[in-house]
């Protein structure tokens, strides 16, 4: 009998640990799923929330600028949770967006809104970076496609269900429960967190013993990460939308960023502990995957903003018809995420991701020579099978890339990640507008840019040859994604190792 009962208490022990964790995953999934449903819940009630507040011209500061914030506080965030661990970034993260959340259903006018959508996004890095840090921190290399597809799982659920509850929630509701709804939410999340996830005391190899090294930030590097990547992101994010790309502010603002990226650089290997670290970049595995995910954060430009825009005009489809053409490839992403185990560990981790925007690149490049007008099942087949071949793609490189560190270097190698991901996004949207703005202008003689246009065809007031104009620039923007591919491609063919230097656990 006395044999027995140390394994009755490690079975016990052990259920009480699977509780645990999972637990901690439905904290995780919650707390995605505030990142994931922000923006598409907004978009669908900002008519409600002009008419309210007003600010029209401003508007779309509500997105560009929480992606601000997001996008510069990643890297802040990623050293931070290896500093102090992933439970307290992971807390004060989801307390400063719920805030921002409260802060924003109170906003009395349009500038206060835009500056409160800015305290969501400062919570909204925390969020994103360390529920990706602590998926890998809870699961073995053999484990994490669960963890990884179920993270999927909530992206695609909240593309697809966030505008229907966007637009429920303004029309029966008002706008402000859309920030509101968040509030239930985080708080299980938080419950969840502070309950059940307890992580071990760990040492800086760097400096073991030293408790006075471990708790040092770098805060000056912080604030200087802040202002280059704030700067440089407003100057794309506004450039050839509030100023032309040559003008004075424009030039002023790319100036000002190269210069606060010196100032970066400068401070940065000074730094006894850096906010973003030279190893980030000295690293092979690390630096493939970084640039080769700032591509793919590229060519997702494509079809999530240009898209809806091709279906309603060229195909003729409804606003919702239009949305579940973009909506299919969040259905076929988890599924090939999830599935992409089965391919990495037979050919490594660079190969299948290889394999995976490969095949992106011939479906992208397959787009512009869809017959015009087409069907709506045409472009609906290629973007499934677009979500299919990058589930292919990325999953591999977190994953691997994630194994190829240790637990003190786990989330600056995350947020790098993440970072250069969103960066990708944020330049996509400037290049491919300003493609898509002159392949217009060229066939219509410079008769207004994609918006007008736009709206010239909701009036029902556009000829054929505008419709026929904006398919032209549509699969110009497709043929620059699919050239975003190619250059993934070629950056994980001629920089990343073919099998990635994974450590054991």
């Amino acid at each position: 009998m006395g044999s027995t009962t140390p394994a009755i208490r490690g079975g016990a022990d052990r259920r009480q640990d699977t509780r645990r964790r999972g637990a901690v995953v439905a904290a995780l999934m919650l707390a995605m799923a505030l990142a994931a449903l922000d923006s598409t819940i907004v978009s669908t009630a900002v008519p409600q929330i002009v008419g309210d507040l007003g600010g029209f011209s401003v508007f779309s500061w509500l997105f560009s600028g929480y992606l601000l914030a997001v996008t510069v506080s990643l890297p802040v965030y990623g050293k931070l949770s290896d500093t102090f661990g992933r439970k307290p970034v992971l807390v004060v993260g989801a307390a400063v967006f719920l805030l921002g959340s409260l802060l924003c259903a109170a906003a009395w006018n349009m500038a206060a809104l835009i500056a409160f959508r800015v305290v969501q996004g400062l919570g909204g890095g925390a969020l994103q970076g360390t529920v990706q840090t602590l998926a890998a921190d809870l699961y073995t290399l053999e484990e994490r496609p669960k963890i990884q597809s179920k993270l999927s799982t909530v992206w695609a659920v909240s593309a697809v269900a966030g505008p229907g509850l966007g637009g429920v929630l303004a029309a029966y509701a008002d706008w402000r429960w859309i920030f509101l709804v968040n509030l239930p939410i985080g708080a299980a999340a938080l419950w969840l967190v502070v309950r059940h996830l307890h992580e071990p005391a760990r040492e800086l190899p760097e400096n073991p013993g030293n408790d006075t090294a471990r708790a040092r930030v770098d805060w000056a590097g912080a604030l200087a990460v802040f202002a280059a990547g704030g700067v440089l992101l407003t100057a794309l994010v506004q450039g050839g939308v509030a100023w032309p790309w040559l003008s004075a502010p424009s030039l002023a603002l790319f100036a000002t960023g190269l210069a606060l990226a010196g100032v970066v650089v400068w401070v940065e290997r000074r730094a006894a502990q850096p906010i973003i670290p030279g190893w980030v970049w000295r690293r092979r595995t690390i630096a493939a995957v970084n640039l080769a995910l700032g591509a793919l954060g590229l060519l997702m430009v494509a079809p999530s903003v240009f898209l809806p825009t091709y279906a309603q005009s060229v195909l003729g489809l409804a606003p919702v018809a239009a949305g579940f053409v973009l909506s299919v490839w969040t259905l076929s992403w988890p599924v090939s995420a999830a599935l992409s185990q089965h391919v990495y560990r037979r050919i490594g981790f660079r190969d299948t991701a290889l394999l995976g925007i490969g095949l992106a690149a011939l479906i992208l490049f397959a787009f512009p020579f869809l017959p015009y007008p087409g069907s709506w099942w045409q472009p609906t087949l290629l973007m499934l099978l677009l979500g299919g071949a990058l589930g292919l793609f990325q999953l591999p490189l977190i994953v691997g890339v994630q194994s190829t560190v240790g637990w003190s270097e786990r989330g600056t190698t995350t947020a790098s990640v993440l970072f250069c991901r969103q960066t990708g996004q944020t330049l996509g949207a400037s290049l491919f507008g300003a493609v898509a703005n002159g392949v217009l202008a060229a066939r219509l003689g410079g008769a207004g840019d994609l918006d007008s246009v736009t709206r010239a065809l909701d009036a029902g007031t556009a000829p054929e040859a505008t419709r026929r104009a904006i398919a032209g620039a549509v699969h110009a923007v497709y043929l620059g994604a699919a050239g975003a591919a190619a250059l993934a491609f070629l950056v994980l063919l001629l920089l990343a190792p073919r099998r990635f230097p994974v450590r054991s656990e």
